[in-house]
């Protein structure tokens, strides 16, 4: 399955490869061999792009209340309830609802080009999103990277989400945020890998003492 929106990246990739692909066959000498190059380089684009964009299925682990991560990648930073998920340019960058509830709040802002995974990417192009639970609100802030910014949401405000379910993506190495609710501690550490919509990253802290 591929990612919502990527089909007109991947259709002009291989609309180029095409192309270039046809007039390859039919010239000779020194433009053949420049058009040849062109058209490994839009298989290659073709396939980064096929790998970039999938969008496998995803079961959450664990019980409802149990918060899964909304993104693949590594955890960078842990303070208290807050972490940082990064998503390197081969991870999944399709971002998931960690708990089910209602979407409260979506803030949209422009922003600069530093790597995601550097702390002054504060000023990068970022979406925050609250979502209001059964158990408090979580609230993730999508931050795009030094690439192709692009932040894609698929939610609205007031839309009931369900845990696991798609929200949106980041195109082209970034970070999330997460802020979890009061009454939850996190069950992963800096450095541990994640995926998203599956992994459990944090549990109520009655759960864990029972």
């Amino acid at each position: 399955m591929l990612a919502k929106g990527s089909l007109s990246w991947i259709g002009a990739s291989m609309m180029f490869t095409a192309v270039t692909g046809y007039f390859s066959i039919n010239s000779s000498g020194f433009i053949k061999v420049l058009i040849s190059g062109l058209l490994i380089i839009g298989l290659l684009l073709t396939l980064f792009l096929l790998v970039f964009f999938r969008d496998p299925e995803r079961k959450p682990a664990g019980d409802e209340d149990d918060a899964v991560s909304p993104a693949d990648g590594r955890v960078i930073s842990k303070n208290d309830r807050t972490i940082g998920i990064f998503m390197n340019v081969h991870n999944v960058h399709v971002n998931r609802a960690p708990l089910s509830g209602i979407v409260m709040e979506i803030d949209y802002k422009p922003g600069g080009y530093i790597p995601a995974s550097n702390k002054d990417s504060d000023v990068n192009e970022r979406n925050y999103v609250k979502i209001k639970t059964d158990n408090g609100n979580i609230e993730l802030t999508q931050i795009a990277g030094v690439l192709i910014r692009r932040i894609v949401s698929y939610i609205s405000q007031g839309d009931l989400v369900k845990r696991g379910e798609r929200i949106g993506m980041i195109r082209f190495g970034s970070r999330v945020d997460v802020i979890i609710p009061e009454v939850y501690t996190y069950t992963v550490s800096v450095g541990d890998k994640v995926k998203a919509g599956e992994s459990i990253i944090a549990r109520k802290k009655e759960k864990i003492r029972g």
